[in-house]
């Protein structure tokens, strides 16, 4: 357990320090106004919206959207390249340390209520494990284009709407301070809100439920887990099949059969509770260490 617990202290520090860096322009949320300086031609790793006062730098999914949806330029090769390149190295390692919309979730969490888990009906789980591949899909890539194609200039429509983070991060912050965007809020910003809420709450019920079943950011990065150079290893030869990983998953992962599945955040928490030292995680696979069956 003081593995466990040193572990979660170290992703919470990485987690923090993290938001605070990439969302450090302060009067942003004083005047109501979004920085605009040179910093916001880069991407950041994470969920973490381009609008949000206090942002210093550009969402990969807010990027890809626009560029697909504007007739007027390429395909940002830019932002491919950063989505392949973070992928291929760390898969989904990005949603457990560097997203703060996933902090946000695991904060949430820790309200004492009655925790619900879904994948014990593990049918119902799965499937829904699959909604966020749909959302990459029609959202991000599919109705932009066709907005394009049809209508000369398509709709980022996942940020539009349906992230929950550009709500809670952005459009939350924003209007509370600016006068003038309080008055042009309509339907929109109350459907918005309303997802947000409804997911603030999910989240103190089920651990990070956005990001097991909408986040296609997530969905994206989880495509690289089974070749991504950081891997979840299993030594078969030390495994005793005890189940401690699988109970301690937050995202319900099978570590043994399966430990990178799309579903893995990489968190590191299946490896601190095991108690012979059989899982490791990380870029350097130890010695006599092997891929679970299905990995």
């Amino acid at each position: 357990m003081a593995r466990l617990k040193q572990q979660k202290k170290r992703r919470k520090w990485v987690q923090t320090s993290v938001m605070l860096l990439t969302n450090a322009y302060i009067p942003g949320f004083f005047r109501g106004e979004i920085y605009q300086g040179k910093l916001k031609q880069i991407c950041v790793p994470g969920l973490n919206c381009y609008s949000c006062p206090g942002a210093l730098g550009a969402c990969p999914m807010g990027v890809l959207q626009n560029s697909i949806a504007d007739p007027y330029q390429q395909i940002s090769f830019y932002v491919l390249g950063f989505l392949i390149m973070v992928g291929a190295v760390m898969g989904r390692f990005v949603c457990a340390w560097l997203c703060p919309f996933g902090l946000i979730q695991e904060w949430l969490h820790k309200i004492p209520v009655r925790k619900w888990k879904p994948e014990r009906c593990l049918a119902l789980h799965r499937n829904l494990t699959r909604m966020k591949f749909v959302i990459l899909a029609v959202f991000v890539i599919l109705l932009p284009w066709l907005g394009r194609m049809l209508n000369d200039y398509g709709a980022p429509a996942f940020c539009k709407y349906i992230c929950p983070s550009g709500t809670l991060m952005a459009g939350w912050p924003l209007v509370a301070v600016n006068d003038s965007l309080r008055t042009l809020a309509g339907w929109l910003f109350s459907w918005k809100s309303l997802v947000l809420i409804v997911l603030l709450y999910l989240s103190t019920r089920i651990m990070r439920p956005f990001c097991r079943y909408l986040c296609p950011l997530g969905a994206l990065y989880g495509l690289f887990n089974r070749i991504s150079l950081y891997r979840v290893t299993v030594d078969w030869d030390l495994c005793t099949h005890c189940g401690a990983c699988t109970r301690q998953c937050p995202m319900a992962v099978q570590v043994p059969e399966d430990g990178n599945t799309a579903e893995c955040i990489r968190c590191g928490e299946c490896q601190a509770v095991c108690p012979v030292d059989a899982i490791h995680c990380g870029f350097k696979p130890a010695s006599r260490q092997k891929e679970g069956p299905l990995a």
